[in-house]
């Protein structure tokens, strides 16, 4: 059965606790997404990993890119940490992956006691790779490589892996508090994207400009997010918003406003909380940043 590998950074930082109760939540998380979109898999962990294995690699790797806390994901190909069985099987899937004249590099990371070190691991295996392959005249680029192979030692298992999806990163969904959000168009929906990368679960006002944003991008990051409708007058998707925060409960409001609205915004919302994430950012800046989590999301 196929393994894929998931990373995830800020979490790990937590102190024990705290960490055990956010992996909690991120396991949760993934087997709610793998249970929405039908998919089998099994889940295992070490300390700042998850192993999963999967029947299929392609719908379970395009579902993990969009939970968050993941920072990335790999299909991984598991042998014992030994030396000799590193080198054999590491060439054995990179023979397919070297073409003629690339320029490829070593990435290998070590955790435990073993008899070589990260740095010792990638210099003889970029030489194995030199002299098996040497009639391809590869050169080793560790800046701008054509092609990387990744080694992860973790104590009495090594996972050889060669490219790296990337993920949403932040943390868990679920671990912070409950929000409502005004999404407008790819601002709105950018600043309710980054209150859920952050942790809160945020239910969602679309306006009409910003329907297609939440029900088809922001959903499937949290498939259970609560979407109301409401029309583009001012008094209208204010007593949406208002009467969603007060049926969701929610501790704070995130709208796509400018500094100098936020006297206006305290005043509607009293005690709540009151969020505006994108209000530093240009219009091209959200448009860019807008991309790349729809590319997360497809």
């Amino acid at each position: 059965m196929p393994v894929l590998l998931v990373r995830y950074g800020e979490l790990a930082l937590k102190s024990p606790p705290v960490r055990r109760e956010f992996e909690s939540s991120l396991r949760r998380n993934i087997l709610d997404q793998f249970v929405r979109e039908g998919i089998t898999g099994r889940l295992r962990s070490d300390r700042g990993h998850l192993y999963v294995e999967v029947d299929a690699v392609g719908p379970a790797l395009r579902v993990l890119r969009r939970v968050f806390g993941i920072t990335s994901v790999s299909e991984v190909f598991e042998v014992a940490s030994d030396r000799t069985a590193i080198r054999d099987r590491l060439l054995e899937l990179a023979d397919p992956r070297l073409p003629a004249g690339a320029r490829f590099a070593v990435r290998a990371r070590r955790t435990g006691q073993h008899a070589f070190t990260s740095q010792e691991l990638a210099r003889d295996l970029g030489g194995d790779v030199l002299e098996r392959f040497a009639d391809r005249r590869l050169s080793v680029d560790l800046d701008r490589p054509e092609v990387e192979l990744f080694v992860e030692v973790r104590g009495p298992r090594t996972y050889l892996s060669f490219d790296r999806a990337a993920g949403p990163g932040g943390l868990p969904l679920g671990v912070a508090g409950r929000l409502v959000a005004l999404v407008d168009g790819p601002r709105g929906a950018l600043g309710a994207f980054l209150m859920m990368k952050r942790g809160c679960r945020v239910a969602l006002v679309a306006l009409p400009s910003g329907e297609a944003y939440a029900r088809e991008t922001l959903a499937r990051f949290d498939p259970a997010a609560r979407i109301a409708s409401a029309p583009p007058d001012p008094a209208g998707w204010s007593t949406a918003l208002a009467a969603l925060a007060e049926s969701w409960r929610a501790e704070g409001v995130v709208v796509p406003i400018a500094v100098e609205e936020f006297s206006d915004g305290r005043d509607r919302w009293g005690d709540r909380v009151l969020f505006s994430p994108t209000v530093g950012l240009t219009d091209s800046e959200v448009d860019d940043r807008w991309k790349r989590v729809a590319a997360l999301a497809a």
